[in-house]
């Protein structure tokens, strides 16, 4: 379930992730877009793997920022194919762009990893 808060910030479009490093143990934060759904939230990132997603991969545990708020979460990436991962692309490209066929999600997500938040 969305913590209330959350709710209210859905329609903010950016989200501010932090990580902990695994190698320096530092803080890492990316901005990204975001879309919330069934009370997790979902991001994507087009191309090869970053340092903040082998991060989320070293330590789940993160914190994240929207509209000015804090939140602590859980981050996980998702696998291509499955039903949470097509969730995940209707809920982003709706957010942004608005309903369209399967085939034009599929082909805009085609080089993106999908993440997913749950909320502590």
């Amino acid at each position: 379930m969305v913590d209330e808060g959350l709710e209210k910030l859905t329609s903010e479009k950016l989200i501010h992730v932090t990580t902990t490093g695994r190698k320096t143990r530092n803080p890492h934060t990316v901005e990204l877009w975001f879309a919330v759904r069934n009370g997790k939230l979902y991001l994507s990132h087009e191309g090869s793997e970053t340092d903040w997603m082998k991060n989320i991969e070293n330590n789940d545990q993160i914190l994240f920022e929207i509209g000015g708020k804090n939140f602590t979460g859980r981050a996980r990436i998702l696998e291509n194919g499955t039903e949470e991962a097509w969730e995940a692309k209707v809920a982003l490209y709706e957010k942004y762009y608005g309903k369209t066929s399967k085939e034009i999600i599929e082909d805009w997500f085609s080089l993106s990893r999908l993440i997913t938040i749950e909320p502590s």
